[in-house]
């Protein structure tokens, strides 16, 4: 196992890991947001992660010996669920039937998948801990 390529794999998740963080932050923030600069309530925004390499079926037999590893994100979407509809005759952002369009953002679902982001940064942050420490303890050992 080569160590730089354990770091190099631990380090891609924690940037992953990062990205999706900032996007659920963006999206608790803007829990209320009825009017954006598009012109309609903000849209929640989903982060899609991959692999990094080719995922081809050939060239992953082919590199079976020697897996590349590590992950990168491949997108950042709006998604696509109805907005919630809410009464509120006083907003004026309010219709002529007195609901106002408010995100799709569920601040329950948000904070849920940021304590999976949380746990998923945490220990691609210890792995990089534990590479780091076993090339340390190498490099004693080749002294």
């Amino acid at each position: 196992m080569n160590i730089f390529r354990a770091l190099g794999v631990s380090a891609s998740g924690l940037a992953a890991q990062r990205t999706r963080m900032d996007v659920v932050a963006e999206n608790l923030a803007n829990t209320d947001s009825t009017q954006t600069v598009n012109g309609g309530p903000y849209r929640r925004r989903l982060v899609t992660l991959g692999q990094t390499g080719d995922p081809s079926f050939p060239t992953t037999l082919q590199e079976a010996a020697i897996p590349e590893g590590g992950v990168k994100v491949t997108s950042v979407t709006e998604s696509r669920e109805p907005f919630r509809r809410v009464h509120q005759p006083d907003h004026p952002h309010a219709g002529p039937d007195g609901f106002v369009n408010m995100p799709n953002v569920n601040p329950v679902k948000e904070m849920v998948d940021m304590m999976l982001t949380t746990r998923a940064y945490e220990a691609n942050a210890t792995a990089f801990s534990a590479s780091k420490s076993l090339a340390s303890r190498l490099l004693e050992l080749l002294r």
